[in-house]
């Protein structure tokens, strides 16, 4: 072996993402971070064959019975994880700070301990005395429920090997540290070595394991992409500031869907499930009011109803501002361009407002035409319909795109006792789901349409010729 092949060969990583490179460079060339780079060497040991924990059997024979889900006891969590907490499943929980992470764990943790199961929560932000308030506001102060204040990585495996916990809460990642691993709590060698650590023992003795993390400015993950391809379970929690309502978010889940939402109130009781939160995001007008309307949306699986507002006023301007709140500003930008180009509306002159009631955040394109139609009553001063809803994708051209889940949207809208539906024209409700050809749901009168210029009219809401 030549002297070259046996020296040990230097590498560099970036302590912000974990990005390597062979020569020093004074910026990050992965998340473009100054000074981050530091030497680390290159592992010299090779892989060899070693004893096995237990041996391959056939997958036929590899038993389930310990692998089924069990309530948390918080039904909106049970239905983002896809039935409830897995022994020896791994979850992530990430937000930003204040949006309620602890408060939504200590809940899980009581739940699990008032059904006589030994739950572990340890803290490494708070004291234990801190967390012992918070348990006794909320009414989660129960026998079973062990609580350690720690920030080294062996006496949390130490306090697991004393506890023996069912269910075992970190709070958060960050604050963890390895001893005899370079870097500080939260670098990327120290939560790599801690995640790994927490993963391990909750796979060996079939503990699930809920892990807080934190969020970088952007809303990311913050720590190694590791961090993310070793939990089984990735969770977002978030919401406004200005408001109580919450959503929680599988953007991964081995055990269940991801195109599920859990919705919460947070409040200085504690946080509750809320079931039905239509309510929060529609204003219950007592008279005609121009520039609103109801869109229909899906989060997740759930079909829910928000009212958008919009308010255009002539503009002093060159050039008129567009705000927008709740909705993205590139979509109704291009709601914009396609009213003044293909419904005759005249707004490239006025100061544009968008926005969303109770803080909702509507992503879905079905909410195109409810923003077009607010737009609308805005500029000519005529109120829509009361108690219409609009549900519709736009296109450039200005056509209605069909959108997932209509026969949900309408039923819903129905159920809360709205009188008609927009919707793009297609055969989409006829016979699907027990949704009748006739067009009428429950006193819901559906009307089919082909543009945006056909939803105008149809509200009565076209511009004069």
């Amino acid at each position: 072996m030549s002297t070259k092949t046996a020296r040990q060969r230097s590498t560099y990583r970036c302590t912000e993402c974990g990005w390597e490179t062979v020569k020093w460079v004074g910026r990050c060339g992965e998340c473009q971070a100054w000074g981050s780079v530091a030497e680390a060497g290159a592992p010299t040991l090779r892989a060899a064959a070693g004893p096995v924990s237990t041996p391959a059997i056939p997958i036929g024979q590899v038993p389930i019975t310990e692998s089924v889900a069990r309530p948390s006891g918080v039904p909106e969590l049970d239905r983002v994880l896809g039935g409830g907490l897995v022994p020896g499943a791994a979850i992530l929980l990430a937000g930003e700070p204040g949006v309620g992470k602890s408060t939504l764990l200590l809940e899980v943790a009581a739940q699990t301990a008032r059904t006589r199961q030994r739950t572990l929560y340890v803290t490494g932000e708070e004291s234990a005395a801190q967390v012992r308030i918070r348990a006794d506001r909320t009414g989660g102060v129960h026998d079973e429920l062990f609580l350690a204040a720690e920030t080294d990585l062996g006496a949390v495996l130490t306090h697991i090997e004393e506890v023996r916990p069912t269910l075992i809460v970190v709070d958060s990642i960050q604050t963890i540290g390895a001893s005899g691993i370079d870097g500080v709590p939260g670098g990327v060698t120290q939560v790599k070595e801690v995640a790994a650590a927490l993963i391990r023992v909750a796979k060996t003795r079939n503990i699930t394991t809920m892990i807080v993390g934190h969020v970088t400015k952007d809303g990311s993950i913050a720590g190694p992409r590791v961090l993310e391809h070793l939990v089984d379970v990735v969770l977002h929690f978030e919401g406004e500031r200005n408001s109580r309502f919450r959503m929680v978010r599988a953007m991964k889940n081995r055990y269940g869907p991801v195109d599920e939402v859990g919705c919460f109130d947070l409040s200085s009781d504690g946080i509750q499930a809320v079931t039905d939160p239509t309510g929060l995001f529609v204003e219950h007008h007592s008279q005609d009011v121009a520039g609103t309307c109801v869109a229909v949306t899906m989060e997740g699986r759930r079909p829910l109803l928000a009212e958008v507002q919009a308010l255009l006023t002539p503009s002093p301007l060159e050039r008129p501002r567009r705000t927008v709140s709740g909705v993205e500003s590139s979509r109704v930008d291009m709601v914009l361009a396609v009213l003044q180009r293909h419904a005759r509306l005249r707004i490239t002159g006025s100061d544009t407002f968008v926005a969303t009631v109770g803080g909702a955040r509507l992503h879905d394109p079905a909410a195109d035409l409810a923003i077009a139609v607010a737009v609308a009553s805005s500029h000519l001063s005529v109120p829509a319909p009361r108690g219409a809803v609009a549900i519709g994708e736009i296109g450039l051209a200005g056509e209605l795109r069909r959108v997932r889940d209509l026969p949900q949207r309408v039923a819903e809208a129905a159920r809360l006792g709205f009188k008609v539906a927009v919707v793009p024209r297609g055969r989409v409700l006829a016979g699907e789901r027990g949704i009748p050809s006739h067009r009428t749901v429950d006193g819901l009168r559906v009307v089919e349409v082909d543009d945006v210029f056909g939803a105008l009219l149809t509200l009565d809401l076209t511009p004069p010729l």
